[in-house]
Formats: structure tokens, C-alpha cells, sequence
């Protein structure tokens, strides 16, 4: 199993995967920091909207079109960002497959369309993909590193190429694309029943949006399928590696080990673990005073009990992984400890790469 280092350095897709709150967006920055740093031309993807990212990068803002950050780069190595954007996302899957510019306008027209392009379950995970394969094409970059949207369940980023794939082929929207099927007429009378049916319960005006929808998109359904089936071949690809990304305290763990089980039934091995903000262990560096206790209420008494706690923290936190680290094996396991501070710049993010490839050493001031 290779380090996280080979896979920074080797990979062409780095997929950091895992539950919310764990650091993972600072630690895909994190990595594609460090892999400008040495010589790639790296693009960090991220779906977290809170502009302390864009802060970090030293930019005013992250837009769904990738931006060069300056500061970031050595011998020829590149950094850029971006924020997904899921409704513009969308917009341009539906022009790329579309036959005509007015069949994409009608779409994207269509109020239906409208309200569910950033809110329809599994739209933000497959748009996700949708951008990792459009920036992987892109002769610009030679790491594309993802952060994934937070989610409890693996399956809903890996299976959403499939789900798509599966609504097309669904039952209703078959039945509501036939009345523009004018070889179907027979067929299109049952439609129109059921369409008369639901319009009693529904109304006339949402009916006549829904069938508009569906309709427009006639034509368009091979298009995303073999495009669904692209997107899945690039998640099984060896180019590509997942890297998880827990904290060590127990729900965290818990998410993590659940979160590879689910990668393991789809075939995914993960292929390193990150485990942040961990306490360090200071008893066994604890200089020995011969027994002799501590004066009570000294100085000295109080730091050997304030180090005695966070060492008892460490060692509790290191035996919630034992689990994990078992799971994930062979995948190896990189920590990243508490830092003094929020990472607010290139340099926070340095530091954490320094801790995630080991090769990085200190941050560089670059």
C-alpha cells in the first residue's frame, strides 16, 4: 500500500472522503498545497461554503471555475481552487448534452428545474463527480484533490453516477417523456390519463411544468448515461485514491469505521487514513525525579497533573483507532495534531501538510 506521500505525488485523483466537521476541506487543501509546492500543478475542489478556505488561499472568493492562488507553487508546480457550485454545475451538464441551444434554454428555463437542481437528493454528490471528471480532462492539472460533500453514507457520492442512470430508466420518467413521442401515440393516451388523473390532485399549472421537464429532455438520456458510466470509471480507476479522514474522538470513529465498511461493499479500499486533531501523549516524556512528589501547589505540581489529563486524553483517543486502523489496513494511518490556532493562511495550511506527508518538511514561506 503506498504512503500519502506516493499518493500525492503519483496519483492524478485524490478523493478525501468522511463524515463533517473532521478537518476533511483543510486537509484536501492541505495536501494540494504541499503538491504545488513540490512541482505539480494541483487543484483543490471543495464543497464547504464557509469563506475561511478562500481566506486561507489569500483569495476574496472561491467561484465553481478553478482560480490560481500566488503564493503557492515551486519548480513549476501550480495551486488552484475552487468551490462546487451545484446549480451552475448542473446548467452545464444540461448544455453539454442537450442536441440543440434552445432544448438547453428550455431547460434551464423550466421552473421544475429551477427548484430541484441545487436540492434534489444526490444532486450536490453527483455534480461533485460531475466537476472531479471535467477538471481530470483538463490538460491544466496533474492532481485533482476533492473534497467530498459531508455525508454519513460512502454510497451516496459512489452511487450517484448510478442513481442517475437508474431515474432514467424509471417507470414515471418514461411514461411522462411519451406524450412527445409522436411514434408512441398509443401509449401517449395513456399518459395524458394519468397526467388528467394527477392534475385533480396536483393542479394544472405544476403538471403542465413537470411534463415540460421531462419532455425537454428527450434525446438527452444516453448522453448522461454514458457520461454516469465515465464518471464511475474514474472512481475505480488506480489513478485515483481515497483517503479518509476521521478525528479521533469515538462518534468520529464510529462515522469513519462505517464510512469504510461502505467503501469496502462498493469495492473501494481506502488507501490512507487521516486522523486530525489529535492530542499529543506527554506522560512517557515526563522527566523522572526519583519519586519524589511534587511540593503541593507548586508549579511543577499543577503541569505534572495538567499533562497526567492530557496524556490520559491521548491514550483514550489512540485506543478508539485500534478499530479503525484495523479496518482500513493495509491503508496506513497519518495524524495531524491539535495546532495553536484556526488555519487561516498558506502557511497553516503548510504546517498541516507537513504533518500529512512527512517529506514536506517545515513550511517553506513560499
Amino acid at each position: 500500500m503506498p504512503s500519502l506521500d506516493e499518493i500525492a505525488a503519483e496519483r492524478s485523483v485524490v478523493v478525501c472522503c468522511g463524515s463533517g466537521g473532521v478537518g476533511k476541506t483543510t486537509a484536501a487543501a492541505s495536501l494540494a498545497v504541499v503538491a504545488a509546492d513540490r512541482g505539480r500543478r494541483a487543484c483543490v475542489v471543495t464543497i464547504d461554503p464557509a469563506k475561511r478556505l478562500a481566506d486561507a488561499l489569500g483569495l476574496d472568493a472561491l467561484t465553481n471555475e478553478p482560480s490560481r492562488v500566488a503564493g503557492a507553487g515551486q519548480d513549476g508546480g501550480e495551486l488552484w481552487a475552487m468551490m462546487l457550485d451545484t446549480t451552475a454545475t448542473f446548467d452545464d451538464v444540461v448544455r453539454r448534452h442537450a442536441a440543440t441551444p434552445e432544448q438547453a434554454q428550455t431547460i434551464l428555463a423550466n421552473r421544475i428545474y429551477r427548484n430541484i437542481s441545487g436540492s434534489l437528493s444526490g444532486t450536490q454528490e453527483y455534480m461533485a463527480m460531475e466537476k472531479l471528471h471535467d477538471l481530470h480532462a483538463d490538460g491544466r492539472f496533474d492532481l485533482v484533490v476533492v473534497d467530498t460533500p459531508p455525508t454519513r453514507n460512502a454510497l451516496d457520492f459512489l452511487d450517484a453516477p448510478r442513481r442517475l442512470t437508474r431515474f432514467l430508466d424509471h417507470k414515471l420518467f418514461r411514461l411522462l417523456t411519451m406524450p412527445a413521442r409522436s411514434y408512441l401515440r398509443a401509449v401517449s393516451v395513456a399518459a395524458q390519463a394519468f397526467l388528467r388523473s394527477i392534475t385533480r390532485v396536483v393542479g394544472g399549472e405544476v403538471v403542465a411544468d413537470v411534463l415540460a421537464f421531462f419532455t425537454a429532455f428527450e434525446g438527452m438520456e444516453e448522453g448522461f448515461r454514458e457520461r454516469a458510466t465515465s464518471v464511475y470509471d474514474l472512481l475505480e480507476d488506480p489513478s485515483t485514491a481515497f483517503v479518509l479522514v476521521a478525528s479521533p474522538r469515538r462518534d468520529s470513529v464510529d462515522e469513519a469505521l462505517f464510512f469504510a465498511s461502505k467503501l469496502g461493499e462498493a469495492g473501494i479500499a481506502v488507501q490512507a487514513l487521516v486522523v486530525n486533531r489529535l492530542h499529543p501523549a506527554f506522560g512517557e516524556g515526563l522527566p523522572p525525579r526519583g519519586g519524589l512528589p511534587a511540593p503541593p501547589g507548586s508549579a511543577l505540581g499543577q503541569l505534572e497533573r495538567n499533562l497526567g489529563e492530557l496524556d490520559t486524553v491521548a491514550r483514550r483517543e489512540r485506543s478508539h483507532l485500534t478499530d479503525l486502523t484495523r479496518q482500513v489496513a493495509p491503508a496506513p494511518m497519518v495524524t495531524v495534531p491539535i495546532l495553536a490556532g484556526d488555519v487561516h493562511d498558506l502557511e497553516g495550511l503548510r504546517l498541516v501538510g507537513a504533518a500529512l506527508l512527512p517529506q514536506a518538511g517545515e513550511p517553506t514561506g513560499a
